[in-house]
């Protein structure tokens, strides 16, 4: 079965060379393309448990995506797509699941909006999540800024996230999230933030809570080769039938140009949560990252993420390497491998795994 389908990938990658076809166009400024990924996967530990089980993966992903607004003030994008997951010894895991987005920006003088919309079917492990869950995932969120003054602008957007389950065990969830900001340009290319996000958390299992997150900092780019955003403060919780918990908030993102090739990418956040089986958290997370273009073919990428999960009766540490090569064949066509390293420490019975994955595949975009 792994030859055949190793046969299978490396013809797609052949037949992508030999027929890619071009763009087609559906309007003025709207273009269609036909996408897809061809993959292989081997898991050691399919489930994130203790005591692992293996597998062989194979992906299959065909979809859609329709562009618009192609140097217009309003641009978009609607993504389509059909994932056939087919295990090798596990068939009774085969999946079909479907995902669909829709994106939308407008941006004009003092003026920007952005819309987005998605639809996600998912059978996945995380963190707090073991054994391919089943769940579908509901998201729509829109957000403006815009300009009041040379030297101010004011932002809001408003998220809400619906995830409902379809196995027993987990909590059916809704997320409200409302970010306000204001902006006060300090130099020509850094803006100084002011900011208050209120979220509310309703959950089938557990307590509902609220959360205000009174917050300053920045964004731009701060010396020539280094740019980012960060938002730094005071995260306050109210947890239904309890007391308020407090914490520092803190949300940051970082690039370093190293050189013109090689680029380091670094954030940590620290965040009040609740998992899916309605336990209160909090999330502290750290994470790492260099690109390096070897070539405008060959891509080479490294990263290391750390997570400490504190249920308030014990802290589970989580942490995640990844290791990847790219290598673009033509306007239409991407090959890509990679390496995942996964550790998770709990003082919880069972609750230790590792896994490593390994993964090719090709991408393509016509």
């Amino acid at each position: 079965m792994k030859k055949i389908a190793l046969t299978i990938l490396a013809a797609a990658t052949t037949g992508s060379l030999i027929n890619a076809a071009p763009f087609l166009a559906i309007g003025d400024g709207a273009e269609l393309f036909v996408t897809g990924t061809l993959g292989i996967r081997a898991d050691d530990n399919i489930f994130t448990v203790e005591k692992a089980t293996s597998d062989t993966i194979f992906d299959i992903n065909p979809g859609l995506e329709i562009t618009f607004g192609k140097d217009a003030a309003l641009k978009g994008s609607l993504t389509l797509v059909d994932s056939f997951s087919n295990y090798s010894d596990n068939s009774k895991l085969n999946t079909n699941l479907f995902t669909g987005d829709f994106r939308a920006n407008f941006e004009e003088g003092k003026l920007k909006l952005n819309f987005n919309t998605g639809f996600h079917e998912m059978n996945q492990n995380t963190p707090t999540l073991s054994g391919l869950t089943r769940r579908d995932q509901f998201v729509i969120g829109t957000g403006a800024e815009i300009e009041v003054s040379a030297i101010t602008s004011l932002g809001a957007d408003v998220k809400f996230t619906h995830d409902n389950f379809k196995v027993t065990g987990y909590a059916d969830t809704d997320e409200l999230s409302v970010p306000l900001k204001m902006f006060y340009k300090w130099t020509e290319k850094v803006d100084l933030s002011f900011g208050y996000t209120y979220r509310s958390y309703e959950t089938t299992i557990g307590s509902d809570s609220t959360d205000h997150f009174f917050n300053v900092g920045a964004r731009g780019q701060f010396t020539p080769k280094l740019s980012g955003k960060f938002s730094a403060g005071v995260n306050s919780r109210k947890i239904e039938r309890d007391s308020t918990k407090t914490l520092p908030g803190l949300d940051a993102k970082f690039t370093y140009a190293l050189t013109e090739k090689t680029s380091l990418e670094a954030g940590s956040s620290y965040d009040f949560g609740t998992s899916p089986q309605g336990v209160q958290q909090k999330n502290f997370s750290v994470n790492g990252g260099v690109i390096v273009n070897l070539s405008e073919q060959w891509t080479v990428n490294g990263g290391l993420s750390l997570r400490a999960v504190d249920y308030y009766t014990r802290v589970d540490d989580f942490v995640e390497g990844t290791l990847g090569a790219g290598y673009i064949v033509n306007t239409y066509v991407k090959i890509a491998a990679s390496y995942t390293y996964r550790n998770n420490s709990s003082k919880l019975a069972g609750g230790d795994f590792t896994q490593n994955v390994f993964s090719i595949s090709t991408n393509f975009r016509y």
